[in-house]
């Protein structure tokens, strides 16, 4: 059984989605960031670094903790032999696994956080990580034309995780259709969401009444190297 730590955000909806794509038994244990829930010592035994998603896989006999979405989905990949693609396209695989996790996850991440979250307008910053999470589309845009998915043939992690962070394209970029500008990654984007097993992952966790309100409390729970220790 997989216990599955999650709040829905883009990096635990990636999770979701293998999960649901690969048909594994797991047990959805919510952790209400804005309230402050990753910061208690049980979740902390799990991820030491207080972010969701993260796994304890019971199989083996002893628990296993998994933590940050790509090593969970490069542990499930491997745990189950789904979504892995072909030996032959290993190298490819890692590479783009890592310039989601390195480029469009952080970028959009921040991109979001001084456009909607700072206190005061950055315009700097904003300009920063905008232009940057529009690079990071453009050159997944060039690499998609004439492929139906990112890696091979055939449907793998690398495009379960793209799709996490794609989702939020309206809330990373704004517009009714952030995506437009990005023709073939709009295509696969549509595919990809298409799948049965989206719908089932977006359903994860919605009988959970989560914090709403970005309250001075959720602030600093939410970003608290924001905040002075004797504060």
């Amino acid at each position: 059984m997989i216990r599955f730590y999650y709040h829905p955000t883009p990096n635990p909806m990636k999770v979701s989605l293998f999960l649901e794509e690969a048909g594994l038994p797991y047990e959805v244990v919510t952790v209400d960031t804005r309230r402050g829930e990753q910061h208690a010592d049980a979740f902390r035994a799990i991820n030491p670094n207080g972010k969701l998603p993260a796994i304890v896989d019971t199989d083996s006999g002893a628990d296993a903790r998994v933590f940050d979405s790509t090593a969970i989905l490069l542990y499930l990949g491997e745990k189950t032999g789904k979504f892995i693609g072909l030996p032959a396209d290993r190298g490819e695989l890692l590479s783009w696994l890592m310039f989601i996790a390195t480029g469009i996850g952080p970028y959009s991440g921040q991109a979001v956080h001084f456009q909607r979250m700072a206190p005061e307008p950055m315009p700097y910053a904003v300009n920063r990580y905008r232009r940057e999470a529009e690079r990071h589309y453009d050159v997944l845009d060039k690499h998609l034309a004439g492929r139906s998915f990112i890696v091979g043939d055939g449907y793998t992690i690398a495009d379960i995780s793209a799709w996490g962070w794609l989702d939020r394209a309206a809330v990373v970029l704004g517009g009714s259709d952030p995506l437009g500008p990005y023709p073939n990654l709009k295509r696969w984007f549509q595919a990809i969401d298409a799948r049965p097993a989206v719908a089932r992952a977006r359903a994860v966790g919605t009988d959970h009444a989560f914090k709403q309100e970005m309250d001075e409390d959720a602030k600093r729970a939410m970003f608290p190297s924001n905040y002075s220790t004797a504060a």
